[in-house]
């Protein structure tokens, strides 16, 4: 378990150097990990683990946290057009 966590956060150093000299945002830099450590790609980190499990799990919880830091209530009324009329329609596309 400890290997694994070493991993992660091995990569996301990394990760995050690179988005930060490409000017992008770190978020996707921690996505980006997510998808190239977890089983579905590299498979460096397998999804066999309880411990795991907690780890992603409070992951989820931190990028959303991460997101409402960022939440702005006057761009998303600015927006409101844009966000909400296609918003709506995924949901429809996805429900159909």
């Amino acid at each position: 378990m400890f290997a694994k966590i070493l991993i992660i956060l091995t990569a996301s150093l990394i990760a995050i150097a690179l988005f930060r000299r490409l000017r992008l945002p770190p978020i996707l830099g921690y996505l980006c990990v997510g998808l190239v450590c977890g089983p579905s790609a590299f498979g460096w980190v397998g999804n066999d683990d309880e411990g795991l499990s907690l780890l992603a799990e409070m992951g989820v919880v931190f990028l959303l946290f991460t997101l409402g830091l960022e939440f702005s209530l006057p761009r998303m009324q600015a927006l409101r057009h844009t966000v909400f009329g296609l918003g709506s329609l995924q949901v429809g596309l996805c429900g159909f």
